[in-house]
């Protein structure tokens, strides 16, 4: 006959198989999942605007965000990692990048949000490129799942400018 760990072996490498088959089943289901996350910020104050000493420019806003990202959980999401950025093109750099806000939304019930916060993160220019700047706010979202590939998408909000004259 066969010996235990002939036997144990066997056990594994079938509970393996149905393991990966099961993952592999919830990965490809999330392909028929077509959500559609809604989002608005909007700039409600300009808190300061200023040259630091080192001439790099530096704002302080005061965002009011809203977003319905209910539609982005499945049975196989884990949680969203969501964050703002503020996108603008200078002369040295077609995108510029910079994150103002993250969250982190670990079910469906957190997912529908609506919050009024200064900018997290720094918001900071290398030179003196911020004044007049037309600016996009775009909500980024990293939907993480159980098991599979992770998303992501993002929502770009346009028509933002910032003053002409330091605060």
């Amino acid at each position: 006959m066969h010996s235990f760990a002939y036997r144990a072996n066997a056990l594994v490498t079938f509970s393996l198989t149905i393991l990966g088959m099961i993952c592999a089943m919830a990965s490809f289901s999330d392909n028929f999942n077509v959500p559609s996350p809604t989002a608005q910020v909007e700039v409600l104050n300009v808190n300061w605007f200023k040259k630091l000493a080192n001439g790099n420019d530096e704002v302080s806003l005061t965002l009011n965000i809203s977003a319905d990202l209910q539609s982005l959980f499945t049975w196989n999401t884990k949680q969203v990692f969501v964050f703002l950025a503020a996108e603008y093109q200078t002369l040295q750099n077609s995108l510029n990048q910079v994150s103002l806000w993250d969250g982190i939304i670990p079910a469906k019930e957190n997912a529908k949000f609506w919050i009024k916060i200064p900018n997290e993160y720094r918001f900071v220019d290398q030179g003196s490129n911020l004044r007049g700047k037309e600016f996009n706010l775009t909500l980024h979202w990293h939907v993480m799942p159980k098991t599979g590939k992770m998303i992501a998408d993002k929502i770009v909000m346009s028509g933002y400018r910032l003053p002409e004259e330091y605060r």
